[in-house]
């Protein structure tokens, strides 16, 4: 085989939960989009802390605390290098929700005014849409969306005319966890930095799966989950840039992030821990670290490249089936391993129940993006998202199983 390519059957032998079988057959996960599956080495480091070091950091100088203490800093060393950033650019969360939620009330809030514009895209995750709905009711700035064309790619004529409105932030995904559109995010900083804005990457969706250098995207901050990136649930990285963060009042206040404490006021801890408020998830932060060694293991251009070669195939495979309309564009450059689609009048929750008995993991609904789906003029859609477990026998079973609906539903 070819050092550049994947074999998916050998790096499921890292998946403990690719032993099981449901209903009896295989299980074939295609919902890496909204959570992917952990391999030993992650659930084995976690394992490894509450067995054998198991102690709260940064507080104890008793040798558990030292040891969950260098862990734990030692994660962030791993992530910060993975997306090219310093250390103390590295803030823990729960989660990217969490992460975008920062930015908008510890910088929005305080930055925003009644007149100023924000400008997001309508192909976003509720997550990065809500929290600054919220803002704008409280600082009575205005939002903005950049609208999409047929093929789910950004208009370019609405970035130009929409940045000309001068919005004071400008808040993005990398990759849309739809369409499967991959933008082109370091143009767009680069516009709305010539016009004074800060901006924000949600990277949810690209970090995991191909190489994001935030020095080359040049963004003031980007978050992304750890649970997406074969990490556990319960922790988000957020990135800032040192002088913003510096600046900025804390999200959450309690615990770690403090320096000293009087009754009448207090002072902050230093970055990043400023915006670490109380005990961390310690052992999921070192299961990220674990992730990141992991994901640097087996490459994250030959992720990127075999993930292009897989849906490629699950294009042409796909397209194939008659009444199934798949939703985005056919450029492979500009799109990442996420098909959505619909097939006939078939409600997407029932295709995904079919699915299911096959033992196919499939994600049916508005998937956490309700505007995108008013844009697309349909309620739900089916989702089929890939990664590095992935193979081409996978989506031969999701075209047998989808071949299936058609039969039940007489096509």
């Amino acid at each position: 085989m070819c050092p550049d390519l994947l074999d998916p059957e050998i790096i499921k032998q890292d998946f403990p939960i690719f032993k099981r079988r449901v209903y009896g057959k295989r299980l074939i996960y295609l919902d890496n989009a909204a959570t992917t599956q952990k391999p030993r080495q992650v659930i084995e480091a976690m394992r490894e802390f509450y067995q054998d070091y198991n102690a709260n950091i940064h507080r104890g100088v008793y040798r558990l605390s030292v040891e969950a203490t260098e862990a734990f800093e030692n994660a962030r060393k791993k992530v910060a290098k993975f997306i090219n950033a310093k250390e103390s650019e590295i803030i823990f969360t729960k989660n990217a929700t969490e992460a975008l939620n920062l930015v908008a009330y510890s910088w929005g809030l305080n930055n925003l005014r009644e007149g100023d514009h924000i400008l997001l895209t309508e192909m976003e995750h509720h997550s990065n849409i809500v929290p600054w709905q919220l803002i704008s009711k409280y600082t009575k700035a205005k939002i903005d969306y950049i609208s999409i064309d047929k093929e789910g790619l950004l208009v370019d004529d609405e970035v130009d005319r929409l940045m000309e409105k001068r919005p004071k932030i400008v808040s993005i995904t990398h990759v849309s966890n739809v369409l499967g559109t991959i933008n082109n995010v370091k143009k767009i900083v680069e516009h709305a930095h010539k016009i004074g804005a800060i901006t924000v990457v949600d990277a949810a969706q690209s970090v995991p799966h191909m190489q994001v250098d935030v020095q080359e995207i040049g963004c003031d901050f980007l978050a992304f989950s750890g649970h997406k990136a074969l990490g556990p649930l319960g922790v988000g990285v957020l990135y800032g840039k040192r002088d913003l963060l510096e600046d900025m009042n804390p999200f959450l206040g309690g615990g770690d992030m403090i320096s000293r404490v009087w009754l009448e006021n207090s002072e902050w801890n230093e970055l990043p821990w400023k915006f670490e408020a109380g005990t961390s998830s310690i052992a999921d932060v070192i299961g990220l670290g674990a992730a990141v060694d992991y994901l640097n293991s087996i490459g994250i251009s030959r992720i990127r490249k075999h993930e292009i070669k897989l849906t490629k195939y699950a294009l042409e495979t796909l397209s194939e089936i008659s009444d199934l309309k798949i939703y985005g564009t056919n450029n492979l450059e500009q799109r990442g391993a996420v098909i959505s689609f619909n097939l006939a009048n078939i409600h997407p929750h029932d295709l995904a129940t079919i699915l299911d008995e096959e033992g196919i993991a499939l994600r049916a609904g508005h998937h956490c993006a309700m505007p995108l789906m008013n844009k697309l003029g349909v309620a739900a859609t089916a989702r089929a998202s890939f990664y590095l477990y992935n193979a081409e026998s996978d989506v031969d079973a999701l075209v047998e199983g989808l071949n299936k609906a058609r039969r039940i539903f007489k096509l």
